[in-house]
């Protein structure tokens, strides 16, 4: 099914070599024809890892497979394939799993445990095993540190464009490099992970400090977008430091300053990765920051500003063009989060609609409406009981998300 693409896209930023971590894709023939549809990245001996997965109680084999890997927190290889997400396929998945990770460390000369893999596409179909990895040695020749781009293309599912970011960042007075890439449309509302997201830096950084910094961030980017309220079965993102960068020694017990500009540059590669994927939620038109203040705590905050992200009469009314400010009102009290009608407030584009339990006094809806007729959409809340705040991100929801999903197995 070909897809328009997203008026919410954004070009594929320039996307420097980094130092210990190439890659090569190709169009393996799994599901999608004449598009590349897998791709291998080779890591330097000694590259760290890092990672958080979806919490679905039905994870496909890549994620259990990465999972264990991780324990040793080491790696030189990842493999990822779109088309086939290899969940719900019992016996078979975990063999294709460990053949992958088996032919990819034999071709690289490492060990299985150090080869991760993921997976995105149809659940419930056996993944081809065979035409992987007859795919696996032109990758293995052909990897190379400038295909960022032709990585970020071959993840792709239903996305409608790549989705790629890169930040600089000092450790001491070396500069590293943050590169990352996404993919995700659909069935996302991340739970402790999301989609498949896949970043390497350069910098050496111990594993358990590297799974601090990924967890932090994940937090409030990843964890913070939903589009449809589906979490996946097969969510991961992995951080991978090859420690090419000379600079100075991390540690666990390290200084928190000397990390203080990584950790920000990290926070906004995977900030824009977020938000590039609600651009492009499945039919999307519009792109909803939704900001909550006032709560009790920054987690109920959260809760609040998901449930609003989630309702689909918000995104229908959103769509809609729609300055139904009780829906909002509504989907705050489902949330189960402390919060008194008589102290709420509500604003559309920095116009306050509601205060107070009521409308606000001669309000005026015509800047309201005008600024929901735009492609970025703007909603604060503010609960009136206390200093806890959050900012979550979605899209609007129409009726091109159902000619998606409807016809997804077509």
């Amino acid at each position: 099914m070909a897809l328009a693409v997203s008026p919410l896209a954004l070009p594929l930023p320039a996307m420097p070599a980094l130092p210990g971590a190439e890659t090569a894709s190709t169009a393996a023939g799994i599901r999608y024809k004449a598009r590349e549809d897998m791709t291998l990245f080779r890591f330097a001996t000694g590259t760290t890892v890092a990672g958080v997965f979806t919490r679905n109680r039905c994870p496909g084999a890549p994620v259990d497979w990465c999972r264990a890997a991780l324990k040793g927190g080491k790696a030189r290889a990842l493999v990822v394939n779109a088309g086939n997400s290899n969940v719900f396929t019992g016996k078979a998945g975990r063999e294709t799993c460990e053949r992958t990770a088996a032919e990819t460390a034999a071709l690289l000369g490492c060990k299985p445990r150090e080869v991760f893999i993921a997976s995105t596409g149809v659940i419930g179909e056996r993944l081809p095993t065979d035409v992987l990895l007859a795919a696996l040695p032109g990758l293995a020749q052909g990897v190379a540190a400038d295909n960022w781009a032709g990585a970020a293309r071959a993840i792709m599912t239903t996305d409608t464009f790549p989705k790629a970011a890169s930040r600089q960042a000092r450790i001491g007075d070396a500069v590293v490099t943050i590169n990352g890439i996404a993919k995700g449309s659909g069935m996302i509302a991340p739970d402790m992970a999301t989609m498949l997201a896949f970043i390497a830096t350069d910098a050496k950084i111990p594993a358990p400090v590297l799974q601090k910094l990924l967890s932090r961030a994940n937090a409030t980017t990843f964890n913070c977008v939903t589009v449809d309220s589906d979490t996946s079965t097969s969510d991961t993102v992995l951080l991978f430091a090859t420690g090419q960068a000379k600079h100075p020694r991390v540690a666990a017990d390290s200084p928190p300053a000397l990390l203080r500009d990584f950790a920000r540059a990290l926070h906004a590669v995977l900030h824009d990765l977020a938000l590039m994927v609600a651009r492009d939620g499945e039919g999307a038109q519009k792109l909803v920051t939704i900001h909550v203040t006032g709560a009790v705590s920054g987690k109920s905050a959260h809760r609040v500003g998901m449930a609003i992200a989630n309702s689909p009469l918000v995104k229908t009314a959103i769509a809609g063009e729609d300055a139904n400010w009780g829906r909002i009102v509504m989907a705050v009290g489902k949330a189960g989060e402390p919060a008194d009608r008589d102290k709420l407030s509500v604003a559309v584009g920095g116009v306050w609609m509601a205060r107070e339990g009521g409308v606000v006094p001669d309000y005026d809806e015509t800047p309201v409406a005008a600024h929901m007729k735009g492609r970025e959409v703007e909603i604060t809340v503010d609960l009136g009981l206390g200093r806890g705040k959050a900012t979550v991100w979605t899209c609007d929801l129409t009726h091109a998300y159902i000619d998606i999903n409807g016809s997804y197995r077509s």
